[in-house]
């Protein structure tokens, strides 16, 4: 089946992305609409990006994340033999995958299984989280994850942080968390899900976890602020982990009421587009979302029109 989505991109400011041609991909049984994994890719001039649906019955979000990865040309496309690979998950809150607000540590072990099939010398996950850090750790999933794999589990500390000039718009010398600007390649890997001041919280906004500082003060201004930690941090990938959304009481939540299953990953090269495509998954345009609408940021490529995917399966708006 081929499937055609147009998306498009600044030609200077005001086109993002064009997708030209698609493919599907279907896993386990025969039917295009039956699998339990479903993973469309479109390909564009200079990138790529991979929405991957896992079916209700008989999903699996290891098999997913693979699914989603061999659409894009696989893991070695991005990890090469001996690198140094740190992915940065949202993993802030102690708070537990049901409820929504932390990336679903399935996702997270199953990247870092790839990157170690793909060669990578050593795999570390580094997030500056909000609550204590081994509390989030252990309760998020993730240091069972590191226990599994062998992944390193950095602990954030102040040695860790080196004053960095941003060259933002607004944000100049700022602490950078340096296992993210060391590493040979970066994984962005976030959740989904609602914020009270910026609407969401998706990939360009995961980095206010990559430095130190006064970070309450980022909240002002917030999109704003967004765009420039965008600017300054080059993930190798995106992958938005939408198996969970958190719809309201965003960023830590503390409800399950709070929170639709989408069964969903966006696998993008492109930030920004990740970023809009995810936005969808809550009912919204691109152009709902201050960090993503183009208002005065000439520095960054942002999209104007996105248009939703088409063909069985695909994910819809969200609460």
């Amino acid at each position: 089946m081929a499937l055609h989505y147009p998306m498009t991109r600044r030609e200077s400011i005001k086109r993002l992305l064009h997708l030209s041609g698609s493919l599907a991909l279907a896993g386990f049984v025969p039917g295009a609409f039956q699998e339990p994994l479903l993973a469309w890719a479109g390909a564009k001039e200079t990138g790529f990006i991979v929405e991957g649906v896992g079916a209700e019955e008989g999903y699996k979000e290891k098999e997913l994340v693979r699914k989603v990865f061999e659409a894009a040309g696989g893991m070695r496309r991005f990890v090469s033999r001996g690198d140094v690979v740190v992915i940065k998950p949202n993993i802030s809150w102690a708070r537990p995958v049901h409820l929504g607000a932390t990336t679903n540590p399935e996702v997270l072990q199953a990247v870092i299984e790839l990157c170690q099939e793909a060669g990578a010398k050593k795999v570390r996950i580094a997030d500056n989280t909000i609550d204590d850090a081994g509390f989030c750790f252990k309760v998020t999933g993730a240091e069972a994850v590191a226990s599994n794999t062998g992944a390193e589990l950095v602990y954030p500390t102040s040695s860790l942080m080196r004053d960095m000039n941003l060259r933002g718009n607004r944000l100049d010398v700022w602490p950078v968390y340096l296992p993210l600007v060391e590493a040979d390649k970066v994984i962005n890997l976030p959740v989904a899900k609602h914020h009270i001041l910026s609407s969401l919280t998706l990939g360009m906004k995961n980095w206010i976890g990559a430095v130190g500082g006064r970070r309450w003060s980022l909240h002002g201004d917030i999109h704003e602020n967004i765009v420039d930690l965008a600017q300054f941090f080059k993930p190798t990938v995106t992958l938005i982990d939408a198996t969970r959304i958190m719809t309201k009481n965003g960023p830590s939540g503390g409800s399950s009421s709070d929170v639709a299953k989408r069964n969903t990953l966006v696998l993008s090269d492109d930030p920004i587009a990740a970023d809009a495509k995810a936005a969808m998954l809550f009912g919204k345009t691109p152009m709902d979302i201050g960090f993503i609408r183009p208002v005065s940021y000439t520095h960054l490529t942002l999209p104007t029109t996105i248009k939703p995917w088409g063909g069985g399966g695909g994910g819809g708006g969200g609460g």
